[in-house]
This record gives structure tokens, sequence and C-alpha cells, in this order.
């Protein structure tokens, strides 16, 4: 399977003729295994199964465009699988709060809210941490403009 040729009484191998491509595709397996761990998304893990089919391929024939055509096959049919399965897997429904209901309406501050500093506003009858870009007193009136985690960000209302 592996043809060694002997120079100056060392044993080397011919990389050119396609030995030990098992090693080369074991490389491409880890670096890809790598890329999938460091990133959130699924990137490259049909890859990385493709390269581990081409590393058994490459076992039984040193024939590299073989090796690259088992890779793109096996590549391709495991994007085909699993895709539909992670789809469904990572497709969470969003469960609606209604917290959202309350933007663009209208608060009244309970705690003093500074330009660097968080208040507190009451709308519909909870209190709510609240920030803004300016100073605004206790008892004035805002308009809810957004929700930033559990903050909402407020403006003083124009009279």
């Amino acid at each position: 399977m592996f043809n060694f040729v002997e120079k100056n009484n060392i044993l080397t191998y011919n990389l050119v003729r396609g030995e030990f491509m098992a090693i080369y595709w074991f490389i491409a397996f880890v670096i890809l295994l790598v890329i999938e761990i460091a990133t959130i998304n699924l990137v490259s893990i049909w890859f990385a199964i493709g390269a581990i089919a081409a590393m058994f391929t490459a076992f039984f024939t040193k024939s590299i465009f073989i090796q690259m055509i088992i890779f793109i096959i096996v590549s391709l049919i495991s994007l085909v699988i699993t895709k539909p399965l992670i789809k469904k897997v990572k497709n969470k429904e969003v469960v609606p709060t209604n917290s959202d209901r309350i933007i663009g309406k209208r608060a009244t501050v309970i705690k003093t809210i500074d330009k660097d500093e968080y208040g507190e506003v009451k709308v519909y009858g909870n209190v709510w941490t609240a920030c803004s870009d300016s100073r605004i007193e206790i008892g004035t009136k805002v308009k809810v403009l957004s929700i930033d985690g559990v903050k909402l960000i407020v403006k003083k209302e124009e009279e």
C-alpha cells in the first residue's frame, strides 16, 4: 500500500504520487473540526465528515481524484441529510411576552432618570428600570421608545 523509497539510508515517501494522503485528510478533518467548534453556526461539519470518508478511501486507493470525489459526495450527502434536521432543532419558536405592547405608551417617572444612571418608570401598573439621554425628574410623563433587555428607553413627552 505505501511505497517507501530509500535515499541516503533514510526511508521517505512520495506525497506527490498520493502516498500518505490519509494523513492529509486527517489534518483537514481536524482543521474543519476546530473551525466548527470555534464558530457558533454549523459551517464545516459536513466537510469534516467528507474528509473522514476520504481518509478511509485513501487507505484503499492512491487516486487523489477518487478521494476528492468521495469527499465531495459524502459532504453533499451529509449536508442534504442533516440540514432539515438542524433547521428543526435550531428553529425555536419565539414566545411573545406582550412587553412590546408598551412601546409608544405613556409612563410616569417614579425615580429620577439621569443621563448616565438608571431611573424607574411606571407603565400599566408595572415598575420598569428606565434610561434616557437626558435628566428626567420624578412625576414627569415620558414616552417609551423601545425595550433594551429589561430596561425601557424613554424620552420626555413634549407638551
